[in-house]
């Protein structure tokens, strides 16, 4: 079984970091999830949100996404379909999951 990273982010300031090092434990064949919180939900409408695809299950805090008045645009984050948009058990569940957790 290969080892897995789980990532919580809560900034919409490290997309570039997310990225790098995403594809960097694809390449080495480790799991990788990604949780998006707070500010962090912005970076799924991003252009580059787009590189994570296929690197990592992706999830999005739906309250935050919400709150931030993103309602309706969930069809335009890649990647991340309607199950993905959870609660922030979604983000327990990962840590539970994952036998690195590194938060953004």
């Amino acid at each position: 079984m290969a080892e897995s990273l789980g990532i919580l982010v809560t900034s919409d300031r490290h997309l570039d970091y997310v990225i790098n090092l995403t594809e960097a434990a694809h390449k080495k064949e480790k799991t990788v999830q990604i949780f998006f919180t707070g500010d962090a939900v912005k970076l799924g409408l991003t252009p580059d949100f787009k590189k994570l695809v296929g690197k990592a299950k992706l999830a999005i805090c739906d309250v935050s996404f919400r709150a931030l008045g993103f309602l309706g645009r969930e069809d335009e984050v890649p990647g991340v379909g309607f199950k993905d948009f959870a609660t922030q058990a979604r983000n327990a569940e990962m840590s539970a999951e994952c036998d690195r957790y590194l938060v953004l």
